[in-house]
């Protein structure tokens, strides 16, 4: 373990050469960049990538000593065979004692954030999450890389703290072995031979640890929480207010319905807002209403659930729905207004669920989700997501519960079976799930997931009129999976649909807590490959919302044999490879066995020629190019359509 690995420092030698603060920070400051990829690499990946990132930040800029120091081990230099890459990457390090001290530290405390806590001794400060740096608002992750560098995170991910750090050491830093020695023991690594036995059973792809995949320095920020925060602002400002203006109002005794939980106090009475959060009024379908109506929608569900007649439980519901208290957990996907109910909703259910008590309620436009221990209201929390014009496979099932990593989904009441399937693993089957009153057995969901991508699963229903997938993205809906054609796609439920998306299923990781509502996935192009490689599969992936923009797309390019496809180019807020718009160009620099490099550009159909210009120049007739070229260069696509209009490459 770990845990083991990792011993007291050692004490320094009194020849070893001084440090002072001034040469540290020249150091730290010329070469930061690499350290931060250094202590990137180093942390545990458990971590998740933007606290990872934060914590590589963290750990470099804590590495300056607080006044003169001893460097212990040997200064920077270049191990390996004298390649430019060596060249360029140990140019301003060699016999640099500044660079060696900081380095040293960066190692040590990226091993110690990798132990785990314990009870019998206070958590160092590389354990704990980073004060700063610390960005409100957003998650910051590295570009995507390609299918090798997946696989090697994957790899690292394997391996011990000390084993990693060795394995970036050789790579990373070319330190032969003997030198790997010295800087782990000087970090403290107890077993260091153990640590090098076990970094030999990765593989040796050291030029991919320069891959922006491991850069925390290039980075993408995303929202997080939005419209939970400006939900909290705004309940917090009306409860001021109401408390300022109306408190003695507030105060004196009346009528009402009984207690309304965690909901904030009513600061404005309105009876057609108060008929819509009359319990009473709530509407409920009967159970067989669906079998003989034209609509396959969320107006045709049936209330269910073992609190349907709990008048208490719905009028908290509908309390906390119209003005949540500060201490209600508010979430909504983009997009979806977040205030009450316009008029009475529908109930859909009503329930316990494991520990807790759920209530789901739908008004046309809304699916609402409130949830409270079973003890007390005390944590409630309130989630929306927006569903209209859902019908079909889009109502087919709402998540009713998360827990332990696992989801509960309420199916629509024409499903008949529901079962569990790994998108990665085609061959693999269906597992069965119950269900029981429309409550499915619980499925591990990928949405939570952190670490590798190993597996996909996916929610398999069936009724009638035949077999739907559908992908937990972290949302209250999940998203319909199609295959096919932009403006013809079909379901994945062939054998054939499901090997297609297999090597492309970790891309739906990317369309997290987006307000999801559909994804197609198209193999668009198979190309030749130069130095006859075989061919390769260009595939297009796109997420479209239930919002209308924001819509997300995807060109990803796959060898013979990959396991999985690599993002070639990505673009948001655009119509290619959709129905209004199938057309689709993308390119991608590829390095063949016999290591030459290409620029290979892939057209769907429809594409009449291809050119390319910028870094590299070339054209192609037909939706096909490939020019050799070299490894960093960039270059402009243009198409041209087959009726005379022009495309280009998406980036």
């Amino acid at each position: 373990m770990q845990s083991q690995d990792v011993a007291k420092r050692p004490a320094a030698s009194p020849t070893d050469p001084v440090v002072d603060v001034e040469q540290a920070e020249a150091a730290l400051v010329e070469h930061y960049p690499r350290l931060v990829r250094l202590a990137y690499l180093v942390l545990p990946p458990s971590l998740g990538r933007n606290r990872r990132v934060l914590t590589a930040h963290a750990l470099t800029q804590r590495a300056l000593p607080r006044g003169r120091a001893s460097a212990s081990v040997i200064p920077a230099q270049n191990g390996g065979p004298p390649t430019r890459a060596n060249s360029r990457a140990g140019e301003g390090r060699d016999g640099d004692p500044g660079y060696a001290f900081v380095r040293l530290q960066v190692v040590r405390t990226a091993l110690e954030a990798g132990l785990p806590l314990s009870f019998r001794a206070l958590p160092k400060r590389s354990q704990l999450p980073p004060l700063l740096p610390q960005v409100r608002g957003l998650r910051l992750f590295p570009r995507s890389g390609g299918a090798d560098e997946l696989a090697l995170d994957q790899r690292l991910s394997a391996l011990s703290g000390p084993a990693r750090a060795a394995y970036v050491l050789r790579g990373l830093e070319q330190l032969p072995d003997g030198d790997v020695r010295r800087v782990l023991t000087a970090a403290g690594v107890d077993r260091v031979d153990a640590a090098l036995r076990e970094a030999d059973e990765a593989p040796a792809q050291y030029d991919l640890l320069n891959s922006p995949e491991f850069d925390p320095c290039s980075l993408h920020a995303r929202p997080t929480d939005l419209m939970r925060r400006r939900q909290h602002g705004k309940a917090a400002l009306a409860a001021a207010a109401a408390v300022a203006v109306c408190g003695a109002l507030l105060a004196l005794p009346g009528g009402g319905w009984g207690p309304d939980g965690a909901a904030a106090p009513a600061y404005a009475e309105n009876p057609a807002a108060e008929a819509a959060l009359n319990p009473g009024k709530l509407t409920r379908i009967a159970p067989t209403a669906w079998e003989s109506s034209a609509r396959e929608d969320f107006s045709v569900w049936p209330a269910r659930g073992d609190l349907t007649d709990n008048t208490a439980l719905l009028r908290r519901a509908l309390a906390v729905w119209a003005r949540p208290g500060e201490s209600v957990q508010v979430s909504a996907t983009p997009g979806t207004p977040s205030g009450g109910p316009a008029g009475p909703p529908q109930l859909l259910y009503a329930g316990t669920v494991d520990n807790a008590r759920v209530v789901i309620l739908y008004d046309g436009l809304r699916i609402a989700r409130y949830a409270e221990p079973k003890a007390g209201t005390k944590g409630a929390a309130l989630d929306f997501a927006r569903v209209d014009g859902a019908t079909g496979a889009e109502a087919d099932a709402v998540v009713l519960d998360r827990a332990d990593g696992n989801v509960r989904y309420l199916t629509a009441p024409w499903v008949k079976k529901a079962a569990e399937r790994d998108l990665q693993k085609p061959n693999a089957g269906a597992l069965p799930m119950t269900i029981t009153d429309g409550i499915t057995s619980p499925l591990a969901s990928p949405a939570t997931a952190t670490g590798a991508c190993t597996s996909w699963n996916v929610l398999q229903l069936t009724d009638d009129t035949g077999t739907r997938l559908v992908s937990d993205l972290g949302e209250l809906v999940p998203a319909h999976l199609t295959s096919g054609r932009p403006g013809s796609v079909h379901e994945v439920s062939g054998s054939a649909a499901q090997h297609a998306w297999a090597p492309y299923a970790c891309s739906l990781g990317a369309m997290r807590s987006l307000g999801v509502r559909s994804v197609n996935s198209w193999q668009y192009a198979q190309q030749p490959l130069p130095d006859a490689s075989g061919a390769a599969e260009w595939v297009c992936t796109r997420a479209e919302t239930w919002r209308g923009d924001g819509e997300r797309v995807l060109a990803q390019f796959r060898t013979p044999g990959g396991t999985y496809g690599a993002v070639a180019a990505k673009a948001q807020d655009v119509s290619a490879c959709g129905a209004r718009d199938p057309h689709v160009l993308a390119g991608v620099l590829w390095k063949s066995a016999a290591g030459n490099w290409f620029l290979l550009a892939a057209g769907s159909k429809g594409t009449e020629a291809v050119s390319a210009s910028g870094g590299v120049n070339g054209t192609a007739q037909g939706g096909l190019l490939a020019v050799r070229t070299k490894q960093g260069v960039q270059a402009e696509l243009k198409g041209t359509l087959d009726g005379g209009g022009t495309i280009t490459g998406l980036r």
